[in-house]
């Protein structure tokens, strides 16, 4: 279950209100103190909001906490077979802000994978229920400056909006999600057959031989226990679509750099990488299985501890493996 080594943040405004108080001093004259009051106005501080130590901060606390905010929270039993979406548009969240969801649905115990801002929500002819907060997720603006050699240069800002479940809003019908395709028990194994068809349409070489799942670069090749010897089809998919999301990495693909041995550094950023992506795709195509990898999450908490962009920018590249396998 590995490979093999063969902006600046939203601004708010906050207003504070200071009383006018003239210093009186020798030869000072009362229109001078009445003048200096009345120049005395409302001041307003800018007060900087970094959205990117807050979300790192929730995921650090939900690890922590022994929960993965990448795991899917809906179990089959619900089923829910996809990724967070915007009701009104129907445009699947991506990123961090999968994980954002994903960890307030569980945190909340929704039952609805939709979300909608205030404003939508009135748009559709429904209301956000008196009470309910919502979830601050971010988005990326460009901003367009020029440089000290008079070219044009765009620079990403981060932004932020806030967004609230359909359990919390009324008015509203509420959609019924359903599981995309029954399962087919094949001797104990059940085949997932639209799975499969995804699967195959990767076009990776996959050879099911040993007790060890891992991608080979050098070989360009995935690697997989049999099935037989997974406790469950599901176990046996989200660990083969870890694999792919590793197998994205080839030069011929999205070329991410898979250096370092393991235990490093970079090791543990492309685990995370392919463990995002497999739970990205697991979640589009409605699979439930779950991946082992306790061991690295003592890496992963303290690289965000360092570094408040580090799940940004796993959750980014994890998002381009999903689009790029199943898009």
């Amino acid at each position: 279950m590995t490979y093999s080594t063969d902006i600046n943040a939203t601004i708010t405004t906050q207003q504070i209100t200071t009383k006018g108080v003239a210093l009186r001093t020798q030869g000072s004259s009362k229109n001078e103190s009445s003048k200096s009051k009345s120049k005395s106005k409302k001041r307003v501080a800018k007060v900087a909001k970094d959205m990117y130590q807050i979300v790192t901060d929730r995921i650090i606390a939900a690890l922590e906490n022994g929960v993965k905010p990448w795991a899917c929270p809906w179990d089959r039993t619900q089923q829910c077979d996809m990724l967070p979406m915007n009701f009104k548009s129907k445009a699947q969240y991506s990123g961090v802000n999968i994980l954002l969801l994903w960890s307030e649905t569980v945190e909340k115990g929704y039952s609805s994978p939709y979300w909608l801002t205030y404003k939508q929500a009135a748009e559709l002819g429904g209301n956000v229920i008196k009470g309910q907060k919502g979830l601050e997720i971010i988005f990326y603006k460009t901003w367009e400056k020029k440089n000290e050699q008079g070219e044009g240069e765009k620079i990403p800002m981060l932004r932020s909006f806030v967004v609230f479940n359909l359990d919390q809003i009324e008015n509203i019908e509420k959609p019924v999600t359903a599981i995309k395709e029954e399962r087919i028990k094949n001797n104990e194994f059940e085949v997932m057959a639209h799975v499969d068809d995804a699967i195959l349409a990767t076009g990776a070489v996959i050879n099911h031989v040993g007790v060890r799942a891992f991608y080979s670069p050098s070989q360009d090749t995935i690697t997989m226990p049999t099935q037989d010897r997974f406790t469950s089809s599901s176990d046996y998919y989200a660990t083969l679509w870890h694999e792919l999301t590793h197998s994205t990495a080839h030069k011929s693909r999205l070329d991410r750099k898979l250096t370092g041995g393991f235990g490093s550094q970079d090791y543990a950023f492309e685990e995370l990488i392919a463990e995002l992506g497999a739970a990205f795709c697991c979640a589009d195509l409605g699979v439930f299985g779950e991946i082992q990898h306790k061991s690295y999450i003592a890496s992963w908490l303290k690289a965000l501890n360092n570094d408040k962009k580090y799940i940004f920018k796993a959750a980014s590249l994890a998002s381009k493996a999903h689009q790029f396998l199943l898009k």
